[in-house]
């Protein structure tokens, strides 16, 4: 459902317009017209479409994802002049790449989303995992930015727990990892079998 009519120049409007920002857009300080809601939608494997198509130029996601902004858990391409809605799936960003260096509790931690942004684990960019619904599986995700997150891909997660191991949380054991010196407690010990 359409809300107010999208800029009709569409992707190609938008793309002008963030092209003309010189460095990262300051999409935090931006606070245009809603304009409606675009045809666009991130799936939950990171994969953008326009008009039902996946976008196949990596550049032009590169370019509209460093125009995203969530607000009230909805997702925005946010220009200096209009603000379009998009669907999101899942989570706008997919992490599918990870570095690990180090050991123990001061492990660093990089993750690399979709569009080429790399991400330390930490206070800026913590780990979160969500109960998959109707299973008992985990979702895990990192903070990228600004109330946006990346969904990590489901062979790093596995890597992930490889790194884990039971730490005491609020007097109960949980299974999780360290990374630059904060524990991530991912589930109850007693639930590890489940987990993998």
């Amino acid at each position: 459902m359409t809300s107010g009519s999208p800029s009709p120049g569409g992707l190609e409007g938008i793309a002008t317009q963030v092209k003309a920002v010189k460095g990262p857009p300051p999409v935090h300080l931006w606070n245009p017209p809603f304009c409606g809601d675009l045809d666009m939608r991130i799936a939950a494997d990171g994969t953008w479409f326009y008009m039902k198509t996946p976008i196949g130029r990596p550049a032009l996601v590169k370019l509209f994802s460093s125009v995203l902004k969530r607000e009230d858990d909805k997702y925005y391409l946010v220009t200096p002049v209009e603000k379009v809605g998009i669907t999101v799936d899942d989570a706008p960003f997919a992490a599918v790449e990870m570095r690990v260096s180090g050991s123990g509790t001061t492990r660093a931690i990089a993750l690399r989303t979709q569009t080429e942004e790399w991400v330390e684990v930490g206070p800026d960019h913590p780990l979160r995992f969500e109960k998959e619904a109707g299973t008992d599986g985990l979702k895990p995700y990192v903070h990228v930015r600004r109330e946006l997150w990346a969904r990590v891909s489901r062979a790093l997660f596995h890597d992930l727990a490889n790194l884990g191991e039971v730490r005491p949380v609020d007097g109960a054991a949980w299974f999780g990892l360290y990374a630059a010196g904060t524990f991530y407690p991912m589930v109850p010990a007693a639930e590890i079998e489940g987990l993998m």
